[in-house]
């Protein structure tokens, strides 16, 4: 702010006075000649003399002080002024000008005084007025002695009273005349008898009769439930609608439960099955030896834990049938039906058999699809019907099939998947008999994650497990042999004969409902495009595979993992119940290629971009199998998600307990432990954690700085490669 000093305002001001003092003699020149000849009393105007500083007046004091003194003289009258309406709203109260209107108070409600106000009508009809005509005369049977008193409705109990005799005409004399005022009152006193209270009898009755409740007729439902030829009923109408059963749906409607207990959702699958764990599926079931592992789906984890496939008990979901009629609400599976448009507009969801379901919030967790090959799609049905691509339950339970025959198997793919399943079959081949080939056209395992020196030997890694690895080849045709294998002819010319082959080389996004639904895909990431709140449109999100989201701190993205599934299926099921959170939590992934060797990840991890790794010797706490037995949970994003949040600085007293210091990785090195950190314009956008466990909240910390480091040798330092604990 620009100040300026208190003599150069007065100067200024100064300088505008004179100004206008000559701007106003030029405008009225014979004004000024009059106030010139009257102040020197002449006959003539006198001479015109120029006005000066000097003529100005002398201001007192600067600025500042003038602008206070008027501050305090505006303060004062505002303090006044609100003083004294203050009292005066407090006088007119206590004197009771001002009187504030509440209402009448309420009382419950009561019956009218019938009784009183009967008497109180004979009483005023007792008081003499002019004789009203005769009324007319009344049938004999209703006649009544109109001088008697009304009398009470008599009892059940009492005898009935005998007609009137006929009496005599000595009677009829002796019989006194009513008065005119008797006259005048039997009338009102016959209507106030009509007003009387029941009798007890009939208080009795009114009581049974009020405490029977009247039933409404049944209303049909607005939006009337549809039971299909299957047994199962399609709700017309629910209040969270959930298209998928995936991982991302079970996150989602743990968190609409845990904001909204009586929440009634129903989740549509596509399978028949209801919603389970995909990670095992390429690790810890392979490695079980109970041979009803396949049918049962329970798996032991790395620390003998026996633990089900499944994320709930079947008891858990509700039936469909029962969805809508439970106080408490629950979570429903509509199986074997797949949603194949949603309009937006009106809320309304629609089945593949044509079932129209109303929805209040409808969250989209399609997932993915696994692609496929070219020139297996276009084989023939024999080379297709020995292809298997691997995503769910009937994959895994038609590939160990396969497997426990000891036959040779092909995996083609080196990405996570595709490595998994390699060393997972390889393992249970050495029991079976069979044997394993392993094709992709990146230089080692994992290629597009990891870099060159550390994939290829991740690679090596491999082959111990009995895998005969084929790096930087691809499947150039594929056809079937006289004995009903499959012959896959590669690029580099050399042929594979197999009995089976897996296809294991990524996902696409199960995206249909945009061009039903009218909603809009990334062009370049793929999937539905949502905000940083994972909404596509009003009431409608979509979390998960499918989901192309705006992360606050990398842009936009799409991740195809585990954790990301969770994170983003319970961010969409609190924003369903009104929270609006934005994503801004990094999720992580992990990868184990046996009990021996597992990575975790965060971030930007793609080997294009320079990345920078610093390693040390492992111990036998440093594998994925110590890990798990040491937290009792197989899912590592549960584990991360349980480690407490540590310091950014550097334990001295943890680093410098031994003499070697962390470095860059060597040639021939194994790589027992280690921190790779993957930079973009010299900042860290993305680190993997190798066969380093429970560090995630220090690698989420150091990307949510985005800092520049000249050494990261340092940086390692925070995870504590060199401890022993």
């Amino acid at each position: 702010m620009l100040r300026v000093g208190s003599s150069s305002f007065v100067a200024f001001n100064s300088q505008n006075a004179v100004r206008s003092t000559i701007r106003s003699r030029l405008n009225c020149p014979g004004a000024v000649g009059r106030r010139h000849a009257s102040s020197y009393k002449g006959t003539s105007p006198a001479e015109f003399k120029v006005p000066t500083m000097n003529d100005m007046p002398v201001p007192q004091g600067s600025w500042s002080q003038s602008y206070a003194r008027t501050q305090r003289k505006y303060n004062n009258l505002l303090l006044g002024s609100t003083v004294f309406f203050g009292a005066t709203v407090i006088v007119a109260k206590t004197t009771g000008l001002i009187n504030f209107h509440t209402g009448p108070k309420y009382e419950g409600t009561f019956d009218p005084p019938v009784l009183k106000n009967s008497e109180i009508i004979i009483e005023k009809a007792v008081e003499p007025s002019p004789p009203p005509p005769p009324p007319p005369p009344a049938p004999k049977k209703e006649e009544k002695p109109k001088s008697e008193p009304v009398k009470a409705a008599p009892k059940k109990t009492e005898p009935k009273p005998e007609p009137p005799k006929p009496s005599s005409a000595s009677d009829k004399q002796a019989a006194p005349k009513p008065s005119t005022a008797a006259k005048a009152a039997a009338p009102v006193v016959a209507k106030a008898a009509e007003y009387a209270s029941p009798s007890s009898e009939k208080k009795e009755a009114q009581a049974s009769a009020e405490k029977k409740e009247v039933k409404p007729a049944p209303v049909e439902p607005l939006y009337p439930s549809t039971t299909l030829p299957d047994g199962q009923v399609v709700p017309g109408h629910v209040p969270y609608l959930i298209v998928g059963a995936g991982t991302t749906s079970v996150a989602a409607f743990r968190a609409i439960k845990s904001a909204d207990p009586k929440a009634k959702i129903l989740v549509v699958s596509g399978e028949g099955e209801e919603p389970y764990m995909r990670p095992p599926l390429s690790k810890e079931l392979w490695y079980s030896d109970n041979p009803d592992s396949p049918t049962q789906l329970k798996f032991k984890q790395w620390n003998g834990k026996t633990r089900s496939l499944y994320f709930e008990h079947h008891q858990y979901y509700t039936p469909t049938s029962e969805l809508l009629t439970r106080v408490n609400g629950g979570v429903s599976i509509l199986k074997n039906k797949k949603v194949v448009k949603i309009d937006p507009t009106f809320k309304t969801a629609f089945l593949d058999d044509g079932t129209a379901v109303r929805y209040d919030k409808c969250l989209i967790a399609t997932g993915g699809r696994p692609k496929s090959l070219a020139v297996i799609d276009h084989a023939e049905e024999s080379v297709r019907s020995n292809t298997t691509l691997f995503r769910g339950i009937k994959s895994y339970q038609r590939l160990e099939k396969v497997v426990s025959q000891g036959k040779h198997i092909t995996i083609v793919g080196g990405g996570f998947l595709g490595s998994e399943l390699a060393c997972a079959i390889g393992h249970k081949s050495k029991k079976t008999g069979g044997s394993v080939t392993q094709v992709f056209p990146e230089i080692g395992n994992m290629g597009k994650v990891l870099p060159e020196y550390l994939c290829k030997w991740t690679t090596e890694k491999v082959k111990n497990e009995g895998v005969d690895v084929i790096t930087q080849a691809y499947v150039k045709k594929a056809s079937a042999t006289p004995s009903g294998r499959v012959k896959l002819e590669l690029n580099n010319g050399r042929i594979i004969e197999t009995d089976h082959v897996v296809i294991a080389v990524g996902l696409s996004p199960n995206v249909e409902l945009a061009a039903t639904s009218g909603l809009e895909l990334d062009e370049k990431q793929g999937g539905f495009r949502v905000n940083a709140e994972l909404e596509a449109r009003s009431n409608l999100w979509v979390a998960g595979d499918a989901a192309c989201f705006y992360d606050l701190r990398l842009g936009r993205r799409r991740v195809e993992h585990h954790d990301h599934a969770i994170v983003s299926g319970r961010l969409a099921g609190e924003n369903m119940t009104g929270t609006g959170k934005p994503y801004w939590h990094q999720s992580m992934f992990w990868s184990d290629l046996g009990p021996d060797v597992g990575y975790e990840a965060i971030g930007i991890v793609d080997s294009t971009l320079p990345t920078v790794g610093v390693f040390a010797k492992a111990t036998i706490k440093d594998t994925p199998k110590a890990v798990v037995e040491q937290t009792g949970e197989g899912v590592r994003s549960i584990t991360e998600a349980q480690a407490t949040t540590v310091s950014t600085t550097p334990d001295a007293a943890t680093t410098m307990k031994n003499s070697t210091v962390p470095h860059p990785p060597e040639e021939g090195e194994q790589y027992g432990k280690g921190v790779v950190f993957y930079l973009r314009d010299k900042k860290v956008v993305g680190l993997l954690l190798w066969n380093v466990f429970n560090k995630m909240p220090v690698a989420r910390k150091v990307l949510k700085e985005g800092k520049s480091y000249d050494d990261l040798s340092e940086v390692a330092k925070l995870f504590s490669l060199h401890s022993d604990q």
